[in-house]
């Protein structure tokens, strides 16, 4: 647990003070929650970076169709994201958690069975709607379960689960394959482990909540914050230039850089980057620098596009990894907060999962364009197009976004 150490003289410490000492950061149900988000996609990076290889080794499908296929996965997702906050606003929010990551996954044994590109392609496209609306759902339930004086900090702090997992699962992945040479082993690998997450989150113990009852039958602020707009579109640019080079990272390595095992060290340094910079940056977060920490975290991050879409040798392709991740861990946090005060605490899930469609279309057309042009255009072309949509987000951040959410803001 982080304690405030900053000294008080004594007789005059406040009642915030006190509080900010005695609240719990990592209280049962948060450590629960952390870790099932963990499992949620520490499975879903086993196979992520990939399926671009298997899906080529498998049934040779040609980079514009890998694109396709791997697209479907975000379009689900997107779709889902407005009902699942609707779903987690307006019902007991562990049934609705619950629900969704048990549909995440036994999807998984749908790898398993597919025996044609067709198949295979209807699979990860369903497999997309339950990911969407678990993450939604769990992120929600870590919110709930933090004492509002430590909620950002809390935030950010969640969000390691993510990196840890990023961090290990690539590199996991790359050396079983080696080990095994076997595919079907790693979604059986990802499948007991999504089995794990879901089994922790059936012990959480949650208070209930208010949920949403009194608002029109039809109203779009029930499945879309309206009030953040503006962060999604900068979230969208975010997530089109990550999806473009996460995606295509594994190929680009092994074909021009003549890596077999270099994604892994590369997942691991982008997720040693995001982990270094949430630590440093949760203390910043906790006393309310949330502007600063996303205005630093969107420069440093198009520094890292920029060296991985200029230069291409090994050097600057690890180099990228660590800048992207140290820029995008002090960015994600600082706008996952920025929605949340947004919103008041009955639109917490709307909020997050207005969220996370903004990085679902994001992610779904990088994915699919970045696809289009590494086949007429080569790698090189698909790189610049994701430092292009960062600088464009990075723009309209510094020229409205930022003083929008400044006098917009509930707390």
């Amino acid at each position: 647990m982080y304690l405030c150490t900053r000294a008080f003289p004594i007789g005059i410490m406040t009642e915030n003070t006190v509080n900010e000492k005695v609240e719990k950061l990592w209280n049962t149900n948060y450590v629960k929650v952390w870790l099932a988000n963990f499992m949620l996609f520490f499975s879903f990076m086993l196979l992520t970076p990939l399926l671009p290889l298997y899906l080529k080794d498998t049934f040779s499908a040609s980079k514009d169709t890998i694109g396709m296929v791997l697209s479907g996965y975000a379009l689900a997702a997107l779709i889902i994201r407005p009902f699942s906050g609707f779903f987690v606003d307006s019902f007991p929010r562990k049934k609705v958690l619950l629900i969704f990551y048990f549909l995440f996954a036994s999807l998984f044994i749908g790898y398993l069975a597919a025996g044609s590109l067709l198949l295979f392609a209807i699979i990860r496209t369903l497999h997309g709607a339950p990911f969407g609306a678990t993450t939604v759902a769990n992120s929600t339930v870590a919110i709930d379960v933090l004492h509002p004086t430590r909620r950002a900090e809390g935030i950010g702090y969640y969000g390691l689960s993510n990196n840890i997992a990023t961090a290990i699962a690539p590199a996991a992945a790359i050396w079983l394959l080696n080990q095994s040479h076997s595919y079907p082993l790693l979604f059986w690998i990802a499948l007991l482990t999504a089995g794990c997450g879901f089994a922790i989150n059936t012990t959480l113990h949650l208070s209930p909540k208010e949920i949403v009852k009194d608002k029109p039958k039809v109203s779009l602020d029930r499945f879309f914050l309206l009030k953040g707009w503006s962060l999604g579109l900068i979230m969208l640019c975010h997530a089109f230039a990550y999806g473009i080079v996460s995606t295509y990272v594994a190929i680009y390595g092994q074909e021009e850089l003549g890596l077999s095992g270099g994604t892994g060290v590369f997942f691991a340094l982008l997720s040693t980057g995001l982990i270094l910079s949430r630590l440093i940056g949760s203390r910043s977060l906790r006393q309310g620098r949330i502007v600063q920490n996303a205005s630093t975290g969107l420069a440093v991050t198009l520094g890292g596009y920029l060296l991985f879409a200029s230069i291409h040798s090994l050097w600057a392709y690890y180099s990228a990894a660590l800048i992207i991740g140290l820029g995008s861990g002090h960015m994600y946090p600082a706008f996952q907060t920025m929605f949340i005060n947004l919103a008041p605490h009955t639109q917490r899930g709307t909020a997050n999962s207005t969220l996370f469609i903004s990085w679902d279309t994001g992610l779904g057309l990088g994915v699919l364009i970045g696809g289009v042009l590494a086949e007429h255009l080569g790698y090189h072309a698909a790189f610049w197009a994701a430092f292009s949509a960062y600088l464009i987000g990075l723009c309209a951040f510094f020229a409205f976004v930022r003083n929008y959410f400044i006098h917009n803001k509930l707390r």
